[in-house]
């Protein structure tokens, strides 16, 4: 890998450590503004909302001028909308914004990898942005819930700036300035992004051509035997991964009696197994060989499902490690080890599956355009999930049910897909033996 290619991870690394803790303050601030349970979810429902509805806007935007500067504008945005939060707009509405900018960012962050790196690259570049996305997702869930806690913002709000009167006076809100700094960090790293050279032709400029271009773009991909498999299980992935996160949240405080700073940090767990498949595949999985990993997609499913049956209760609050503060007591231990299991199969499967259908789209069209169709999809499913999820917390049904739901049908949807390839590869088989016979 280039020196190009770390800029772009280091940069990636801050703007999406800043998303997830912003995620975490902004909780904490709709909790501050004693907002009904159901709403929490609508945090990420908003965020991806941009996503869907410019889906057929951003790859064109992405592709008309160089990735550098594209994520430069777009992790701008975020900072407004960080902003927007701090100084009184509702969360929903700035964590939109934030949203917005990362709808356009997204594109141009993994377009910029197959104008880098040649196609026998992409799973160890997959695999790097995925761990180091990870890793940013933990540090930043951790992040965001050490700096609502009573010690840390306690300590944050006594800060006293010599002449300047800010009104930041809850733990949410000194969180949420801290994040600034951190999107600013970004910022300054995505202007050493160098630009590589790669020209597309010029963008259309009509919403109704682009509209149009992005449905030739989709249909071309979901039509391609390789593509469409790929991208059903990102699909799947990214919504139920999005999903899980709020169902952990819930799942810490009902099964596990923690409060949101606590659950945060458990919720990070999960994606250091997350980042441990993403590097393991990365190591051991060409993209030649990419789909034999879909069985994985089952086993996390299933292995949901058991959270479903466990609650502290079960073993004595047993004190195991104990690391400064930080202490792992026996009754943690099965949820701790379960999560990072699921996380592990999570991120081993969906890693060769990124590469493969990167490869695919930059094959049969632009960088920016295929990334653009992917996320359509991938937040399509993160809005329905996300909706149903909202819908179940206003129904008042129970976290287990609701675990059990989520892993069937994570478990079910996966062996669709499998059973969808054997057919596509049974239809190659056959026409390639008709094609030789015929010759």
């Amino acid at each position: 890998m280039n020196r190009s290619f770390y800029t772009i991870m280091a940069a990636q690394f801050f703007s999406s450590l800043a998303d997830n803790a912003l995620l975490i303050a902004a909780i904490a601030l709709l909790i501050q503004l004693e907002a009904p349970a159901w709403m929490t979810p609508l945090l990420k429902l908003f965020f991806v909302l941009s996503y869907v509805v410019l889906a057929a806007f951003v790859g064109a935007f992405a592709d008309s001028r160089p990735k550098g500067n594209v994520m430069f504008i777009t992790n701008t945005i975020k900072f407004i909308g960080c902003m927007a939060m701090l100084f009184g707009s509702h969360p929903l509405l700035s964590y939109a914004i934030v949203g917005l900018g990362a709808a356009a960012y997204s594109p141009a962050k993994y377009g910029i990898l197959t104008e880098l790196l040649p196609p026998e690259k992409l799973v160890a570049a997959n695999g790097w942005i995925e761990g180091l996305t990870v890793s940013s997702i933990i540090f930043g869930t951790v992040l965001g819930g050490v700096l609502i806690s009573q010690t840390i913002s306690s300590e944050l709000l006594s800060f006293d700036m010599p002449l300047i009167t800010t009104s930041v006076d809850t733990p949410a809100e000194s969180a949420i300035l801290v994040i600034m700094l951190i999107y600013i960090v970004a910022a300054l790293i995505n202007l050493r992004i160098p630009d590589t050279g790669v020209k597309y032709p010029a963008q259309k400029t009509n919403p109704i051509d682009l509209i149009v271009d992005f449905a030739h773009c989709f249909k071309t991909l979901w039509n391609d035997r390789l593509g469409q498999i790929s991208l059903a299980v990102t699909t799947l992935f990214w919504g139920a991964g999005a999903t899980l996160q709020f169902i952990v949240l819930k799942w810490a405080q009902v099964a596990l009696n923690m409060n949101l700073s606590q659950g945060a940090i458990l919720q990070a767990i999960s994606a250091v197994g997350v980042a441990g498949g993403a590097v393991y595949a990365a190591w051991k999985v060409p993209l030649k060989q990419s789909l034999r990993v879909l069985p994985h997609g089952i086993a996390m499913g299933i292995v949901v499902c058991t959270m479903a049956f466990y609650n502290a209760d079960m073993l004595p609050a047993t004190t195991l490690l104990q690391i400064g503060k930080l202490k792992i007591t026996l009754n943690l231990l099965p949820p701790y080890l379960l999560l990072i299991l699921v996380g592990w199969l999570a991120g081993y499967f969906v890693v060769p599956m990124n590469a493969l259908l990167q490869h695919r789209g930059h094959v049969l069209m632009s960088a920016g355009h295929s990334i653009a169709v992917q996320n359509f999809n991938e937040n399509l499913s993160v809005l329905g999930m996300l909706l149903i999820y909202a819908l179940l917390i206003w129904l008042d049904i129970p976290v287990p049910i609701m675990i059990l739901g989520f892993g069937i049908s994570v478990s079910f949807i996966m062996w669709l897909v499998i059973r969808r390839h054997a057919a596509n590869q049974a239809e190659y088989d056959s026409l390639h033996l008709i094609g030789e016979a015929k010759h």
